[in-house]
């Protein structure tokens, strides 16, 4: 039997993995970054269900992988940390994507599940 539990972790999911295609690949630098900050939560935000988004791109990161001649370099998914809380009929999914050290890898995971 699929719960209201259930179907709240795959929206929780979908949505991740929407955000990380969709905008890995992305030209940025440091004058940019803000903006597509704000881009990235403002187009997961409308979709079906998102409560709450906050994105935040590791300015660190950036700064060292742009390079010189064109002063650009594009987002990686070990930039980012995301942080989504998901609410499907009442069950709120709260979930991150969020580099790994460990794995070496932008793990998507489950951080709470609350259900009313």
């Amino acid at each position: 039997m699929i719960t209201q539990r259930d179907n709240a972790l795959f929206e929780a999911g979908i949505k991740l993995g929407a955000l990380y295609h969709q905008f890995v690949g992305a030209p940025i630098n440091l004058d940019t970054v803000d903006s597509l900050e704000q881009a990235i939560s403002k187009s997961i935000s409308v979709q079906p269900y998102v409560k709450e988004i906050t994105v935040r791109i590791d300015r660190d990161m950036i700064a060292q992988t742009i390079g010189d001649v064109f002063g650009y370099c594009e987002l990686e998914g070990v930039m980012l940390n995301v942080e989504a809380s998901i609410v499907f009929k009442g069950v709120t999914a709260v979930v991150a994507l969020k580099f790994d050290p460990g794995l070496n890898y932008p793990l998507m995971r489950i951080i709470n599940v609350i259900e009313v």
